[in-house]
């Protein structure tokens, strides 16, 4: 596996992570740990080397699970986790106050048998919290000697920068792939000039890009793509050309869908590190053979060409959730 380091952080990290949130919470198919404890392993064998959670995940269980797994392998791995979400009455609500923050990471230390978490992350921007506030207990974490880098995660570029100038970040992990390009706008310029990594999560479209989810695909109430716009038939059976572009690049690459999307990734900066999830051994062997394809100048801009003549169809989040993104 290929290895990238997050802007100037001095973080190396394997070109392509993996996101451990859909082993056990928020999609329908999920595995038992022991299930999910041979496929992180099996990850780790593979040159995987950074591995993202967060307390919320189950809640917590995600978090358990991923420290059972990997602490055989601790000095191999980076391990990020994440604060700022929990449930109350049975919501999801912003907390990152200090004392709300000193608790979580002491309950995500505890979970995943570690003494120090490598990458830790704002969750989502807390609108009645200081960012300079969140910034400076990361500060302090620091010197603790609790965390070692810090990040944020769905942050608009604003905060991004006063969070920086308090305690430079390390990376910035938002949602970025063929169907969500939004980032490209203004995050991505704004992090190449503070020297701030990126690491996208559902780099494959939540699924959609592996071209597995037809127009006709359902979902359980379990599942998160069920109240995704974007996975309603219409939108679906509309975004299938970009699946059909896709392939059609596959074909030529003797490679996957799938590859393509992640090679695709992996071309835009080299600071960037996506973070497939998948809780198939054929797919991680197919996301982690991706590190290796190759695309051309040439092959790029035919992918970008096509892109722009293949409007996405439907919202990524349902309004709610929207809203607390992009802060």
């Amino acid at each position: 596996m290929k290895r990238r380091t997050l802007g100037k952080s001095g973080l190396e990290v394997s070109a392509l992570g993996f996101g451990c949130m859909g082993l056990n919470y928020a999609y329908s198919h999920t595995l038992n740990t022991q299930e999910a404890i041979a496929l992180l392993q099996a990850a780790v064998e593979r040159g995987v080397t950074l591995f993202d959670t967060a307390e919320m995940y189950g809640p917590f269980t995600n978090e358990e699970l991923v420290g059972q797994a990997l602490k055989p392998y601790r000095d191999r791995v980076v391990i990020a986790t994440k604060f700022g979400i929990k449930l109350q009455d049975g919501k999801q609500v912003q907390d990152s106050h200090p004392s709300q923050i000193r608790q979580s990471v002491e309950g995500s230390l505890k979970r995943l048998q570690t003494d120090v978490i490598d990458l830790y992350y704002q969750h989502r921007v807390d609108t009645q919290v200081p960012i300079e506030d969140v910034a400076g207990t990361m500060k302090d974490l620091i010197s603790e000697g609790k965390i070692t880098h810090w990040g944020l995660s769905e942050a608009g570029v604003q905060t991004v920068r006063r969070a920086h100038a308090v305690q430079p970040v390390t990376a910035v992990e938002s949602e970025y792939s063929l169907w969500w390009r939004r980032p490209e706008e203004a995050l991505l310029p704004a992090l190449e000039e503070l020297g701030i990594g990126f690491v996208p999560f559902s780099p494959l479209g939540k699924g959609f890009l592996t071209g597995s989810i037809g127009k006709n695909a359902t979902f359980a109430k379990s599942d998160f793509r069920s109240i995704v716009p974007r996975f309603t038939p219409d939108a679906l059976d509309a975004n299938q050309a970009l699946v059909d572009l896709l392939t059609r690049v596959a074909a030529q690459k003797k490679a996957t869908a799938a590859q393509i999307a992640l090679a695709w990734l992996l071309a835009q900066k080299p600071w960037i590190v996506p973070i497939p999830g998948t809780t198939k051994l054929s797919r991680l062997e197919e996301n982690t053979a991706a590190a290796h394809i190759e695309l051309t100048q040439a092959d790029l801009k035919t992918i970008d060409e096509a892109l722009a003549h293949i409007p996405v169809a439907g919202e990524r989040y349902p309004e709610e959730l929207e809203k607390r993104t992009g802060l």
